[in-house]
């Protein structure tokens, strides 16, 4: 029996990389040690004018992917916007999100898309290639609750939540409980790393707090840390590879996680694995999901740097709670592994 051939479709946003890369790049890698011919297309995504956001979505409704070299594709997998555009007879879709800028982050900081006619426009045309597109769907899939929620709310389209496993599965561990709190990713607004630096100065405890990652926030953030005078307790060591990442989750006091209405975070399930609680904010969207309050981490309000400060201190007091609610966090993502996944967008045993 021939090996199932299989695309696996992403957009990239050049000089950029985050957990959508990781899940395309992870699924594919999944895919071929199940014996699949698995191959990775991804195309440029350009969102400077309204226009160049339907023309990348026009892009992806272009190409033909039904066969290559004179061999029949047996499926594609879309993952984010405008990879689902992609016409196949066999198209199999685990949506990690739309163009939210022209649904649910519309009228937010976060978005450009104002009311005028030109963008509401726009958003028309974009809700209209989604329903059809993602419609048109032979397997729906959202890769948590609240992306196949905001799917249903704006487009009137079931998905199944499907958890995708973090991208070193098998590798996290826990070396103890140390003094500073560990945050990873994009630094940029939307991840709200600065709540955590506006907590330290409320702080009774010398928590510190280690801040992975690049982004166009980096230097607010430094400079943050200087005006709140919390300098020599925060690092922000950059990028960091593997192995300095897996060190760094097994050896912090907590997580910290709050991004606004996050799609999923891979970080809280890093962090779970790694036995360490969760710290996040009440409106951290599918991140809310997965941390149960006083149970596997603590959920403060999205401005209660002080609320956020109150529970850093007990954790550095209680490294016995801390523990205790990590493991609690590491039962609750048991379930979340490739197994499930490879079966649902793949039908593999």
């Amino acid at each position: 029996m021939n090996a199932p051939r299989i695309l696996v479709c992403g957009s990239q946003v050049p000089f950029a990389s985050g957990g959508a890369e990781v899940l395309v790049r992870t699924l594919a890698e999944r895919l071929a040690r199940h014996g699949c011919e698995v191959d990775v297309v991804q195309l440029p995504f350009s969102w400077r004018t309204r226009v160049q956001v339907l023309q990348s979505a026009l892009a992806w409704r272009l190409l033909d992917l039904a066969e290559v070299s004179g061999r029949p594709v047996d499926r594609v997998i879309a993952t984010r916007f405008p990879s689902y555009a992609v016409a196949h007879p066999y198209k199999v879709v685990w949506l990690v999100h739309q163009f939210r800028q022209a649904y649910d982050l519309r009228g937010t900081p976060w978005s450009d898309f104002a009311d005028s006619a030109e963008d509401r426009q726009a958003a028309a045309a974009l809700r209209s290639l989604d329903t059809r597109t993602l419609g048109e769907a032979a397997g729906r899939y959202a890769i948590s609750r609240n992306v196949a929620e905001r799917l249903r709310r704006f487009n009137g389209l079931d998905a199944e939540a499907l958890y995708p496993p973090p991208e070193h599965d098998g590798a996290y561990r826990c070396d103890g409980f140390g003094d500073y709190v560990f945050g990873v990713g994009r630094l940029d607004r939307l991840k709200r790393f600065d709540l955590l630096l506006r907590a330290l100065p409320h702080t009774r405890r010398p928590v510190r707090c280690v801040i992975a990652g690049t982004g166009p926030e980096r230097e607010a953030l430094a400079a943050l840390a200087e005006r709140l005078g919390v300098a020599e307790r925060v690092e922000l060591p950059g990028w960091v590879d593997s192995d300095r990442l897996l060190e760094l989750y097994a050896g912090c006091l907590a997580v910290f996680y709050a991004p606004y209405d996050e799609d999923y975070g891979y970080v809280t399930v890093e962090a779970f694995k790694s036995r360490k609680p969760v710290l996040t904010a009440a409106d951290s969207g599918g991140v809310l999901e997965l941390v149960e309050d006083g149970v596997s981490g603590y959920v403060v309000p999205a401005e209660g740097a002080r609320r956020l400060a109150a529970r850093l201190d007990e954790l550095h007091a209680e490294p016995a709670r801390a523990r205790a609610l990590g493991a609690a966090g590491e039962r609750s993502v048991r379930g979340i592994g490739w197994e499930r996944v490879l079966s649902r967008l793949a039908g593999l045993e």
